[in-house]
Formats: C-alpha cells, sequence, structure tokens
C-alpha cells in the first residue's frame, strides 16, 4: 500500500524525470511556460503538481544559473559591440 504522505516529503520517481525534462529543454533554449504546457508535461501532472515542481531547489538553482549565464553573454555582447563602435 503506497503511503499517502509521501508525497509531502519526498519526491516520486515521476516528478525527478519532469524535472529533467525541463532542465533539458529549457537549456535549449524554450521558455520555461511553453515547456510547462507541453503535452508531455500536462500528461504526466497535475497543476498543483507543476507549481510544486517550481518549488525544487535542483530546478530553482538550474534556472537561475541558466538566466545569469544568459545574461552575462548579452551584457558581454553589448559592451563588445560598444567598444568596437567606439
Amino acid at each position: 500500500m503506497k503511503n499517502p504522505l509521501a508525497s509531502l516529503f519526498g519526491h516520486s520517481r515521476r516528478e525527478d524525470y519532469l524535472v529533467r525534462y525541463l532542465l533539458r529543454e529549457h537549456a535549449r533554449g524554450r521558455p520555461l511556460g511553453e515547456i510547462l504546457e507541453d503535452p508531455y508535461v500536462r500528461a504526466w501532472s497535475t497543476p498543483t503538481e507543476r507549481r510544486r515542481l517550481l518549488e525544487r531547489p535542483e530546478l530553482v538553482a538550474a534556472l537561475g544559473e541558466h538566466s545569469l549565464a544568459e545574461l552575462r553573454r548579452i551584457v558581454a555582447e553589448a559592451s563588445g559591440s560598444a567598444s568596437r563602435a567606439g
């Protein structure tokens, strides 16, 4: 018999797969909102589970790192083009 409290304290294997999918697709350049609307994600999770995914520390950290890397790239390109223009 499955423990009804397990979902409150741990992560399911399905949830782990979804996190990996979100990270992989986001790394490919897709916006998070678009990925969350994927038929795959919607078929394997409820709206409550999708909200809970966004609280997973490893997902938050990875998305934050990806966003920072993207911002650094944009700033570097902008400063590079500014120095060539001057």
